[in-house]
């Protein structure tokens, strides 16, 4: 499985910006997507994640609410939509692939992922 991260960039405080992940390859061992942050000088954080065929979200207290992850339809894509940006949401987004069955727990770690895109970088600053 290959992951192409896509769409970061700079935003105000309060900005929106939809990231996008492309999964090519054997996307038929998918289980779950899930999008992963790190800020400057800080370890990696679970920011949301989904089952590959949508029936189940989790999402990080500090973006509940804010953030959206999707997968439309049955395409190989699945969309990070973040929306209230403040400047605690300024690092590198990862996308990451698992190929193993998720829980509420599992989902959250890293260890739980297989395959990571290359990052996006997303700078909220006025």
């Amino acid at each position: 499985v290959q992951l192409q991260a896509s769409g970061g960039g700079s935003v105000q405080p309060g900005g929106s910006l939809r990231l996008s992940c492309a999964a090519s390859g054997f996307t038929y061992s998918i289980y779950a997507m899930a999008w992963f942050r790190q800020g400057p000088g800080k370890e990696r954080e679970f920011v949301a994640a989904m089952s590959w065929t949508g029936g189940s979200t989790y999402y990080s207290d500090s973006v509940q609410g804010r953030f959206t992850i999707s997968r439309p339809g049955t395409k190989n894509t699945v969309y990070l939509q973040m929306s209230s940006l403040n400047t605690d949401d300024t690092a590198v987004y990862y996308c990451a692939a698992s190929v193993w069955a998720i829980n509420s727990v599992g989902v959250r770690r890293t260890q739980q992922y297989d395959h990571w895109g290359q990052g996006t970088q997303v700078t909220v600053s006025s």
